[in-house]
Parts: C-alpha cells; structure tokens; sequence
C-alpha cells in the first residue's frame, strides 16, 4: 500500500473516530416523547422550516425546506432544499428516513450519509398535521415546520415552551426567511 492510501485511510479512521467522540461527549436528551399515535401518510409532502438551530449544512440558506414520500422499499425519501443567498445558488440534499419502533409513533432515524442514522422525532404536532416541533438526538438539533411559512403565535408559543422545558435554547433559534 502507497503512502497517500495510508494517510487517506488514517485520515478517514481520525474523522471517523472523531464523530463518534463528538456524538459521544454530547448532551442527549432522554429519549422524548414523540407523537403517538402518528399518521405517516398525513405527514408526507412538503413542509418548510419556519425554525432551527443552526448547524454547519443549513446556515446561511433562507427559504428552507423538505419534502417527505415513500421509497418502493418502504423507506422515506427526504429531499431538503434551501438558497443560499452568498452563493446565490440553491443547496440540496437527498436522505432517507426509517421508522424507528410502531408505524404509530412519531420516532424516525435519517439518513444523509451513507449507513449513518440520526434521530428524528416528532415531538408535537398540530391535529391538522399543519404545524410540527422536530427534536434530533441531542440537544443541538431541533425544527419547527409547517405547511405554511408562517405559524400562528399560539402554536409558536406552545413548541417554544415545551422546547424550553425540555433543555433546548430556544434563543439561539434560527427564524428562516421565505
């Protein structure tokens, strides 16, 4: 083996090894409660990102979303856009998505990457299925969505509360533009 594939695979185990760390040390919330009993097919389409907390693949894009359908295979397909106005340029990612335990429970785990999963759950969800409070697995991942780019303030409210209670720093969210 060259020395160039040796430094390659040395680099690829350091940044491997690094995530796992990272992911390892960080502050995970106790597994939340997630809609139960949850309606996957009212869930599918499209939905935009009305909140986040930033993190290094959206910052930067306004007009944010992510359209959500079913794989032949009976996995989810996740297509998330957004425009990234110093670039001027539209940013996509395609993933897929599993349900985790019952079809009837709002818990999901995404995939961008390969065979890496994260958390995806479905904390709260208005009973039209128009407005929805996203935790991932830890505390620095979380998102409001909603059909519309707009949510009416009690709605907006009740997520920003229960998202506080359960350790989030509600402050540090991201209002995307449309």
């Amino acid at each position: 083996m060259n020395m160039d594939k040796k430094k390659s695979l040395l680099l690829l185990a350091t940044v491997a090894l690094g995530t796992v760390a990272y992911n390892a040390l960080k502050p995970v919330i106790s597994r939340p409660d997630v809609v139960d009993p949850f309606d996957l097919d009212k869930y599918l389409g499209k939905w935009y990102e009305i909140a986040r907390l930033d993190f290094r693949w959206e910052t930067g894009l306004s007009q944010v979303s992510a359209e959500y359908s079913m794989n032949k295979n009976g996995t989810i397909r996740v297509n998330n856009q957004g425009y990234s106005e110093e670039k001027g340029r539209w940013k996509q990612s395609i993933g897929k998505a599993k349900l985790v335990n019952s079809p009837n429970e709002g818990a999901l785990k995404v995939s961008f990457f390969g065979p890496f999963y994260s958390g995806y759950n479905v904390v709260k969800i208005t009973s039209d299925y128009k407005y929805a409070l996203i935790f991932g697995e830890n505390l620095d991942y979380m998102w409001i969505l909603g059909r519309d780019t707009v949510i009416p303030d009690k709605v907006r409210n009740e997520f920003l509360t229960y998202a506080l209670q359960c350790g989030y720093k509600t402050g540090d969210l991201v209002w995307t533009k449309h």
